[in-house]
């Protein structure tokens, strides 16, 4: 592990003993402190990352509570034997998909996400896998991020750019772009799921 990630890691460790510490403690005293190590924990997170000390305290230190993983879906889409992908505004490819809202379960955040994002109506089929993100993905969050993938059927609806993104296509598995949005899904994650749709009787991959 190189330097840098390592303290990202202390710094997310550190981040989460706060939040809990401050959720907990009944002695101001403490609570002082708790907040102070949650000040510093943002300061090494800026320092290290490419984010902005304002966006890491505005995203990262404002949630209460016992800390624990995000939850992220992503939806493989298939038009013979091609997978799709949606362009975001930087020029990057990813799978559509996206942070799952309070009030929809994994599956349902899917079919909103890519209806959101890709403009298509779709149901989910079928599980593909359970990663955890700073297993597969690139960049350290200073949270945990659980990432869930569905192969979903297409039911209806065309794509329009958005604000999240500018277009999609659908690629073969030996023609996958070169500039993929890493933190959200690889090219590994996408063959996996190349592999899913093959397989009649897929087992669930998980971390």
């Amino acid at each position: 592990m190189k330097n840098s990630d390592k303290i990202l890691a202390w710094a997310t460790e550190i981040q989460a003993i706060a939040q809990t510490g401050l959720y907990y403690c009944t002695d101001k005293f403490d609570a002082e402190r708790f907040q102070r190590l949650r000040e510093i924990s943002a300061d090494m997170l800026a320092e290290k990352s490419a984010l902005s000390l304002a966006t890491v305290q505005d995203f990262f230190c404002k949630d209460v509570g016992y800390q624990t993983p995000k939850v992220d879906t992503r939806a493989a889409i298939f038009k013979d034997d091609k997978i799709l992908l949606v362009c975001e505004s930087d020029g990057r490819w990813t799978l559509p998909g996206g942070w799952c809202d309070v009030d929809c379960s994994p599956a349902e955040n899917t079919v909103k996400e890519v209806r959101e994002e890709a403009g298509l109506f779709v149901t989910v089929e079928k599980l593909v896998a359970v990663h955890d993100r700073n297993k597969r993905n690139a960049q350290t969050y200073a949270f945990g991020v659980v990432k869930i993938f569905f192969i979903c059927i297409a039911n209806g609806g065309f794509f329009q750019p958005n604000i999240e993104t500018v277009k999609s296509k659908y690629f073969a598995e030996n023609e996958l772009p070169e500039n993929f949005a890493a933190e959200k899904c690889t090219p590994a994650q996408v063959k996996l799921c190349f592999e899913a749709n093959r397989t009649e009787n897929w087992q669930v991959q998980f971390d």
